[in-house]
């Protein structure tokens, strides 16, 4: 039997039962759309997240110093990181303070009628760098502002927009708390169309600041940019070295001068990625049991079809026909049946992923599977129809001819 043969006597036979083939098929397509669902969905969140920490800044080493007389370490931390940057392993270092329960005011605005009100943080001169801000309007902070305690800020875009519509509001003066600031600059948008515009509705002081509007604040927490991926473990390791010589060794039990630790945000990076492939595997894998369980299905009714149609198959086993012809007429069939399902599920499953990523994630650009996954759920929904189909084949293909022919 020639192969188109077959596949229009597969087709016939699906076509003349169609109730049952999709009832067939269903299993097939609640698997292959949930598998690409939920899939999608969590790749999209994992992308979701590595665009955060990308916008926060990447080749980031969290440093935190305490010394137990009261004196912030910041001065010789800031004077050691730019000894790590003439030697080619950091670009900048910043504190890693914000201010809480603070009033900003321009005009007739309010923070504190804001759906969202803007996140103040005290940075140094190198804050957008360690930060990955780029100055849109104006200028940033200076070093000379941070020294002389000037009553400077720079807006991130979400921030100036809030406060000044379209007005360029380089120049223009805001209120923190009563006490007048000159805006000296704006940043680039960083999360543009998306969900996440805290990333860019914050305003940038100098860290000193702080005493201006009466917050002596004491700070503890600290960001080192690393110049590059490949830097950062060894920038740990020197700031470590550093660090001990001031604070002590934190893991000295008779240590009285202070406590410290400095971590490299990879680790978080390779422990969020791994998360997500381990969430993806485990919940996948709950999905593609949807597909074993079509699968059975598949095999169930490829049994039945195999008693229907014994005298069929009676008939020409006693005409000729080959076992090999038979197993592959039943194959065939078995395949169309899981092929028809898994396009179904495919569309499914794309709808399904559209929605995950508008009403889930709150993507503003539509979230679509893979074209991997998408392939990948179709061939395996192919592949599980020929699997579960096999044994149902090979009985076929054994029947004798005479007994076949008896079949009522």
């Amino acid at each position: 039997m020639k192969l188109g043969q077959a596949f229009k006597m597969a087709f016939k036979s699906i076509n003349n039962n169609k109730g049952r083939a999709f009832l067939t098929m269903l299993g097939i397509i609640i698997g292959v759309a949930s598998v690409m669902a939920i899939v999608s969905v969590l790749m999209g969140q994992n992308k979701m997240t590595m665009e955060l920490y990308e916008a926060q800044g990447t080749n980031k080493v969290t440093v935190s110093a305490t010394l137990y007389n009261g004196t912030s370490v910041f001065d010789d931390l800031y004077d050691y990181c730019l000894y790590l940057s003439s030697l080619g392993l950091a670009d900048g270092v910043t504190p890693n303070a914000n201010l809480w329960d603070v009033t900003i005011t321009y005009g007739t605005k309010n923070s504190a009628t804001m759906e969202q009100s803007p996140q103040v943080y005290l940075g140094s001169d190198q804050y957008s760098i360690v930060n990955n801000f780029q100055v849109d309007q104006g200028r940033d902070i200076s070093k000379i502002d941070v020294d002389e305690y000037h009553n400077v800020c720079v807006m991130g875009a979400v921030a100036a927009r809030n406060f000044f519509d379209l007005t360029n509001p380089v120049g223009q003066q805001i209120r923190i708390n009563g006490t007048p600031f000159t805006v000296i600059g704006t940043y680039v948008e960083k999360m543009a169309n998306s969900d996440n515009s805290y990333i860019d509705n914050v305003i940038v002081l100098p860290y000193t600041a702080a005493r201006t509007l009466g917050q002596d604040l004491y700070m503890s927490d600290f960001y080192v940019k690393a110049s590059s991926s490949s830097t950062a473990d060894e920038v740990v390791t020197r700031l470590t070295g550093f660090l001990t010589g001031i604070c002590g060794d934190p893991n000295d039990w008779n240590n009285n001068k202070g406590y410290f630790y400095a971590q490299n945000e990879q680790q978080y990076i390779n422990q969020s990625n791994q998360a997500a492939a381990a969430m993806s595997m485990v919940l996948g894998g709950i999905a593609a049991i949807s597909l074993i369980v079509g699968g059975i299905g598949i095999m169930n009714i490829m049994l039945v079809t195999v008693t229907e149609r014994t005298k069929e198959i009676g008939i020409r086993r006693a005409i000729g026909a080959e076992r090999k012809s038979i197993v592959a007429q039943f194959l065939i069939e078995a395949g169309m049946i899981c092929g028809i399902g898994g396009i179904i599920g495919v569309i499914f499953g794309t709808m399904l992923t559209l929605l995950g990523g508008k009403f889930i994630l709150h993507f503003t650009e539509p979230l679509w599977p893979t074209v991997t996954i998408t392939l990948g759920a179709l061939l395996f929904s192919v592949v599980l129809g020929i699997i579960f189909g096999m044994y149902p084949a090979i009985k076929a293909s054994g029947l004798q001819p005479v007994e076949a022919l008896r079949a009522e």
